[in-house]
């Protein structure tokens, strides 16, 4: 009876691993957004002629934002750069197209939201609730589970629910905590 380390067993789902070396092309990736975020946020007006603290300028939260996607973009490199010390070369997985569909239709989800729902006429929170809303549905339908592709009335109320809510608090807490004049 033989074995295995858990970190060498399949996924639940049925997935071959990742390979060390997509691990590490996507910890670069986080790595050069961080360093772009972080560079864009410190070349933002600071607004010193008009007082402002230092703890509320425009580009303190963005720039903790890339500090942190540096960080784990750094630790993503290094645990797969350990990996790939210690398994031998995996071939590409033959998802991969999946992968990308599924990156392209986030990407959409997401433009979509920026350029057509929000400052269009519509208040924020109806806009955010119809993005969440969409993009839970859809890619609940481009699950790889049978059983989450399934969408039973529970399944959908409950899917509204949830972006109501997280329209409604999103408005919420920047109108009325971060003191953010929504469109």
């Amino acid at each position: 009876m033989s074995s295995t380390p858990a970190t060498d067993a399949a996924p639940p789902d049925g997935d071959a691993p990742f390979s060390p070396r997509a691990d590490l092309a996507d910890a670069v990736a986080w790595i050069v957004f961080g360093i772009a975020v972080l560079i864009g946020s410190v070349t933002m007006d600071r607004l010193e002629q008009q007082h402002i603290n230092p703890y509320t300028v425009p580009g303190l939260l963005p720039g903790l934002l890339g500090l942190a996607m540096i960080l784990l973009g750094g630790v993503l490199a290094l645990r797969s750069w350990q990996r790939a010390a210690r398994m031998p070369a995996l071939p590409a997985p033959s998802r991969e197209h999946e992968s990308w569909r599924r990156i392209a239709v986030v990407s959409a989800l997401c433009v979509t939201y920026c350029v057509v729902l929000i400052g269009r006429g519509l208040p924020f929170w109806v806009a955010s609730a119809i993005y969440v809303t969409g993009s839970i549905l859809i890619l609940q339908r481009m699950s790889r589970d049978a059983t989450q592709r399934q969408l039973s009335p529970q399944a959908t109320i409950k899917v509204l629910a949830i972006g109501v809510c997280s329209g409604v608090i999103t408005h919420l807490v920047f109108q009325q905590l971060f003191l953010v004049r929504l469109p």
